[in-house]
């Protein structure tokens, strides 16, 4: 059935924000974690040795760790006996109502419960826009950077929220070697992603967030192609 001319003009228009920061060769996201190995398996110019003339492909080769780029991190990469990125359902990982809460790095490292008050949080996609992506690739990225105090993860954890995000180096405070805003998160099967970019080009309301990693068994952090579906 054809839509009429006022249906096509009651469609609100959407755009999508790429969220992602790019992997490639030799990227280091996590200080310590090997970089990705990114490289060809087979290449066009050998490829034409098992093909008809004029015919050639490029087959990838990647080696890399669950902690790179834009990632999303799933309760088996805390516990080992939470879901892995096989189990959770994919519900999870798509087309959640986002929400986004700016605290700029300059005024506040620590992020607070203060941060989230009076803000309409249940079973949405927290997204934490601080600007340390700014510092992405540089090694002022890794350390002194924005994060959840525990505090803030349990208030989260009781507001009902989805998933939550940041364009941080980690949700945590890493000065210290304890996790306590991973712990409760995951613990309670919130997803957490880390690494965001572009949140500044999104409104604080009025789109959909979508971080969907492949469908692997046995690994409970993986890069995302992270976006959202902004509506006007």
């Amino acid at each position: 059935m054809k839509e009429n001319k006022f249906m096509q003009q009651s469609q609100p228009s959407v755009r999508l924000v790429d969220l992602s920061h790019t992997i490639e060769a030799g990227l280091v996201t996590y200080k310590g974690l090997p970089a990705p190995i990114i490289c060809d398996y087979l290449s066009r110019e050998d490829s034409k040795k098992q093909y008809a003339a004029g015919t050639e492909f490029q087959i990838g080769k990647l080696e890399l760790v669950g902690n790179t780029g834009t990632y999303i991190d799933c309760p088996f990469h805390r516990y080992a006996d939470g879901k892995d990125i096989s189990e959770v359902d994919l519900a999870a990982f798509a087309e959640l109502e986002g929400i986004v809460v700016r605290v700029p790095f300059a005024e506040s490292l620590a992020i607070t419960p203060k941060h989230f008050k009076n803000r309409d949080l249940n079973q949405r996609a927290v997204l934490v826009h601080t600007g340390w992506a700014c510092r992405w690739n540089t090694e002022a990225y890794y350390e002194h950077h924005p994060y959840l105090t525990e505090e803030a993860a349990i208030f989260l954890k009781e507001a009902g929220v989805k998933l939550v995000g940041i364009d941080s180096h980690n949700l945590d405070n890493t000065a210290t070697n304890s996790r306590p805003a991973h712990s409760i998160l995951l613990g309670a099967e919130i997803l957490v992603v880390e690494h965001l970019c572009n949140l500044e080009n999104l409104p604080e309301e009025g789109f959909y967030f979508n971080a969907i990693p492949p469908k692997i068994k046995g690994m409970g952090t993986f890069p995302v192609r992270a976006f959202a579906k902004v509506f006007s």
